[in-house]
This record gives C-alpha cells, structure tokens and sequence, in this order.
C-alpha cells in the first residue's frame, strides 16, 4: 500500500503532510459563541483519528465584527479563540494530522440583522442574491481596518497552534474587490486588476508583517465565476499568477462558481447525478501556471478519483470533504486494505442544504458524524453474551439496525419480503442518474451487514408467528410505510402515487397533474422520470408557497432548471382537495383549493399522481406489541441519552424505527437505528 500515490507525503513550506488527501474548511454549523465546542472539536479529531493528512478546520471564520457568524463559525477577531483553538490542534496533532484554518471577511455574503447588526460592507453598495441585502460601500477607514482585522487574526492562528491559515476568496470581501460584479469603484481599488487586487495585496502584506513565515498562508480562490460579467477563466488565472508571484503565499486552493446566488452554489458544490470532479482540469490549469502547491476538493468522493487526480499531476491534494462526512476514516481503511469498506458519499447534499435550512450539518447515511460525542463511528461491542435479534425490513433503518446489533455480538436474523434490500431507496433511484446514487447508502448497509455474519433471509414475509419461532430477545420492526392518499375527500381509489409509477404499476400519458404536499426530492424526481418517458403535459401543484420548498442550496436550483427545461407548468398555494372522473367521462377533474383565497378551481387531466408521505405498515408490530416485553414502549429518555433500553430477562422487546413508525427521512431512520441498537 506504500506504493499508492494517495499515501504519499507531500511537502507545503516547512509542513510535511503524511498523505495526500485533506479536508477542506467548512462549516457545519457545530459551535455557539465563535469558539471551537466539544462536538466541533469531536468531529475533526474523528478524521485525524481516520489518517487524513491535513483537516482545515474553521471554513468562513471571520476576523471582523461587520462580517456575522451564519453557520456557527468561528471568530478570530477576539482572543477569545487562542485558547480553544490551541486545545484543539493539540488533540489533532497527536494523530499526526496537520490543522490549517480559514479566515475571511464575508463582506456583502452576508446579514445585518444577526450578530451586532452591524451593515454589511462590500467594495460597492451592490445586493447579493443569496443573501438579499445592500451592503455599506467600504471607506479607506474601513478598508484599513479590516486589513488590520486579518492581520490580527493571523498573529491569534499562530497563538493557537495552527499549521497555516487559509484566505477565503469564493465571493467574499477578498474577490469581491475582483470581481466587476461587485466592485464599480473608480479610485484605486476599482477599474484595473491592479486596483483590484489592491486589497488583497495590503491584507497579505500585514499578515506576513505580523506574522512571518511562522505559518503557512495560502488562498482558496474562484478560477471561473461562471456568471455573465464575471470573472473569466483567463482573469481568474492572472490573478492565480499575480498571486503565487508574490512570494507571500505557500498555497492556492482551486474553487469554481460564483456562491453568490444559489444557482452558482449549486455548481460550486454539485449534488448527486453531476460528474465527479467536474473542476480538476480547471485545477490542473491553474497548476500550470504557477509554481506553488495546488490544493483542489469538488466533488472528489472516491479514491479511484482521487488518486487518478493525483497521480496525474493535475493537483498536488485531494480534499475529499464530503467524503469525509460519509467516513471519516477512509485513509486508515485504505491503509488496512480494506478500501472496498469505505462509506462513499453519495453526493445528497443533505449536509450542505440542511446549513442553508438554518439548521447544523449532518449526514444522510452516518449517523455519527457530527455526534461523536454520543454516537461513536464504530460500534462498540457490547461487553455481554449475544443475543438472538430479529429485524424486520431491509430498508435502511432495518439495514442498520441489523449491521449494528450484529456488530454488538448479537445473532441476528434479518427478513426481508422483497427479493432484494433497499426498500423505498430502490424505487427512488429508478427516477434519475441524479437519484441513483442514493443505492450507494444501501449497497454499503448490505455488504456492511454480510461482513458483520447477519443471516439476510429474501422474499420472506413473516407474520407474528414466524418471528416467535426464532425465540428473539429483541425485535425490531422496520416494515417501512405505504402511500397515503388520504388526503383526499374523495377520489382516493382514482389516483397513483409516486411509487405506482416509479415501480411501473402504472404508465401515465397525455395531460398529468403532479400534487406534491411532501415538499422534498421525491415529487420533483417523479416528474423528471415521465418528462424522461415522453410526458410533455405535466402540472406540478403544491399546497407550498415554493415549488419543491425543502430543497435548498445544491438540490433545488438543478431540480428547477429540470422542471423549466421539461416544460412542466408549476402552481403554487393549491391544495388538491378531491378527484372525479370527467364529466364527459373522459379523464378525470381534479378539484383545486387556493390555500389563500379558498377558491376552487378544477383541472381536466388524464391522470393524478401524487406525493404525500406514508402511513407506517405496522400490522405487524401492532401483533407483536401485546406479548413483548415492553409493549412496544420506546424509553424516549434513554435514547436521546444515548442509555440502554430497559429490557426483561425473558421474552422479547420489541421495538420499531423508520417510515414504520412515522412518515420521514432516509437519514431519520438511520439515525433512529443506530442510537436504538448501539446500546442493546
């Protein structure tokens, strides 16, 4: 394995790194107060702990108080940090992994109404779409003192341990003095690429000023703004030279697309269903040109890609970040040769857009990044003799429930009535190549579950009497749900639901009315698979004041443009309230309700296709419950306590996890799984 170009150690300045592959700042929305808390510092001491080369912790912390935390970021515009963050990089220098940071001023990204409310400040008083405010025109005693602001921040880095600081130019304050997008100014900040890399230049000369080459510097720059007026490819690279000419950087991480609308956003971090590493040739463009390490993390979600990336020469590390959020010890996996045991992200960007949801970022299939705390990464043993435990359900809360009981000690028998594992995921991935990924949580779940010994019986349903013949100690019902339809005052029996039409129990045609009152992927993936089939009539109603309201940031903008391209007619603020065969008795009416103004309206269609969760299939629980030994009763204190369920000497408990207790989320149901069966 000494031979993989991935394990090789690279060298920026005086820091030797002992691999090529590093984490790229961000935010995941962790810390309260502008310091490093206990789950923060958790959650990156778990990727040193895995073998990763260099974690770069702190993505967008700010230096200034006119630049606001958003996502729990960190602050080093106060001594505050130097003691945290001192702690911290000790406990990830003893895994040997190097710790840089990002430091930034957001400049216009950003709000005035958080915080100290201070105004936003930008080179111009130009809006920025994402964040939809007008930000103050920088004075020279504003420019000087943000200038000062990151040198002061840089001397707090060097205080705390860090290995090097890195410059945050994706559509902050620092390229937005490059951009003509948001700089109009005509003194000498503005108009030339002298004046506009003014600022720059007069923020590394004070760090270098006031720190040295005690600390590696290095800017994470855009390379193509990939908007109309911005920043090309050819003046992007100028500034990549004018950069590493100056002597006053060790680095240049390559980025792309503008973050300044959610459109760019989405391209910046592309979601599931785009190519892998669809920037690394602009990377490698950049490499070209300069003489400096260039660091470069799109999209790199697999070691083939990686190390394809680095023994190519096209960049000098790989920064698999969100890679490292599915698996956070991908490079101690490859070092054991146990590579094909990695959890692969599978790009749902349920991390990003739940940070764009107000809310801290988590995974869609590890339940424990982010909880370390409470969930460790790798199961514990139990301690104890093992116990016979029957899961009911491969979906992925019975996938997990199986793999953690099993890697508990526990002997367990998993049934499944279908052929094959994956439950609702199977039928979500037929939609789109943007869906299928999601088949990676579940491919991983069932090998995880073969290496673990559960014996994985298919095409089995089983009633109560089956289960009791396997004498279990413990149950566990994850029998999923079924579509609901409700909802409807009448008509129930005449529509189809998702599922109808992505299992191919149905084929609709002509004129199709979509109602959506899940507000997620599903109904907007539904529509790409009749659009993809030759259905070009279709109407996207939602009871939302959005179409496809939950899908924020990454997701929703490719969703969007998918729906514009397909020609679908969308309609907002309606509820379906119930559906008729025609009065002609051609087709159907569908009956409309303004949520608003509570006027009817009626769409003559040929076929109704709806999306509006599931009710749990809980047959089998409810003929289970009377005879275990908990009644079924889940102890809520215990489970978010992360405590052992209180359990009988005899019988069975019983408990159950996933759509078959309530309509939710892939993620909810493996994080239910694994919190239950961690401690049983």
């Amino acid at each position: 394995m000494s031979a993989d170009p991935l394990l090789e150690p690279f060298t920026i300045g005086d820091l030797t790194l002992k691999n090529r592959i590093f984490s790229s700042s961000h935010a995941p929305g962790y810390n309260t107060d502008g310091t490093p808390n206990e789950r923060y510092v958790a959650y990156h001491e778990e990727k040193a702990r895995g073998g990763i080369g260099l974690t770069m912790i702190g993505g967008s912390s700010n230096v200034s108080p006119d630049s606001a935390s958003l996502w729990g970021q960190m602050y080093f515009g106060a001594d505050a940090i130097i003691g945290p963050l001192a702690a911290m990089t000790d406990r990830i220098h003893a895994h040997g992994a190097a710790v840089m940071c990002q430091i930034t001023h957001m400049g216009r990204r950003n709000v005035s109404n958080d915080g100290d409310w201070l105004p936003t400040i930008a080179p111009s008083p130009i809006r920025e779409p994402m964040h939809r405010g007008w930000p103050k025109q920088m004075e020279k005693s504003d420019i000087r003192r943000v200038v000062a602001d990151f040198a002061a921040a840089a001397v707090r880095a060097r205080a705390g341990g860090l290995d090097g600081i890195e410059l945050c130019a994706t559509s902050h304050l620092i390229d937005q003095f490059w951009t003509p997008l948001a700089n109009h100014r005509t003194d000498e900040y503005g108009g030339s690429l002298d004046n506009r890399l003014r600022f720059t230049f007069e923020v590394l000369d004070a760090i270098r000023i006031a720190i040295g080459t005690d600390l590696l510097v290095g800017i994470r720059m855009i390379a193509d703004e990939d908007q109309i007026g911005g920043l090309s490819r050819e003046e992007s690279a100028e500034i990549a030279q004018r950069l590493a000419t100056s002597r006053l950087l060790n680095f240049i991480n390559v980025a792309s697309s503008s973050l300044a609308t959610e459109e760019g956003l989405s391209k910046a971090i592309p979601p599931s269903g785009t190519p892998l590493m669809p920037f690394v040739s602009l990377a490698a463009s950049i490499k070209a040109e300069i003489d400096l390490p260039v660091l470069h993390a799109t999209r790199i979600t697999d070691l083939a890609s990686a190390r394809h990336a680095i023994s190519s020469g096209l960049i000098d590390l790989a920064g698999m970040t969100r890679a490292h959020i599915a698996d956070p010890h991908i490079v101690t996996k490859l070092e054991r040769g146990e590579a094909d045991r990695i959890r692969v992200c599978v790009g749902a960007s349920f991390c990003i857009n739940r940070l764009h949801q107000g809310l801290e970022s988590v995974c869609i299939q590890n339940p424990a990044t982010g909880r370390e705390i409470h969930i460790p990464q790798l199961v514990t043993p139990s301690g104890s003799a093992g116990v016979k435990a029957v899961v009911v359900g491969a979906g992925p809360g019975g996938l997990e429930s199986a793999r953690v009981l099993a890697e508990r000690g526990h002997d367990v028998v998993l049934f499944e009535a279908q052929d094959r594992v994956g439950g609702q995921v199977v039928l979500a991935a037929r939609a789109s190549e943007r869906q299928s990924e999601l088949l990676g949580i579940t491919g991983w779940l069932e090998r995880e579950v073969e290496h673990a010994g559960v014996d994985v019986r298919l095409g089995t349903p089983v009633d109560a009497a089956d289960i009791l013949a396997e004498a279990p100690a413990v149950v566990v019902v994850a029998t999923g749900g079924w579509p609901d339809a409700g909802f409807l005052t009448s008509g129930a029996d005449l529509v189809s639901s998702g599922w109808d039409v992505l299992g191919g129990h149905v084929d609709p045609t002509g004129r199709v009315l979509l109602y959506d009152d899940h507000g997620g992927e599903n109904a907007p993936s539904v529509a790409e698979y009749l659009s993809g089939r030759g259905v070009t009539d279709i109407e996207f109603v939602t009871p939302d004041r959005l179409v496809a309201q939950d899908l924020a940031a990454t997701t929703g903008p490719a969703y969007l443009e998918m729906l514009y391209d397909a020609g679908v007619a969308m309609t907002p603020d309606h509820a379906l309230v119930r559906v008729e065969r025609a009065a002609d008795g051609a087709g159907l009416a569908a009956v409309l309700r303004n949520i608003h103004t509570r006027r009817e309206h009626v769409r003559i269609v040929d076929h109704v296709v709806f999306e509006h969760g599931v009710v749990p299939d809980d047959d089998l629980y409810v003929s289970l419950r009377d005879r275990s030994t908990n009644g079924g009763v889940l102890d809520i204190a215990a489970l978010t306590a992360g405590q052992p369920q209180p359990t009988q000497s005899n019988g069975y408990a019983l408990f159950r996890v996933g759509d078959a207790v309530a309509s939710r989320t892939i993620a909810a149901a493996i994080y239910e799984a694994r919190r239950l069966c961690q401690s049983l």
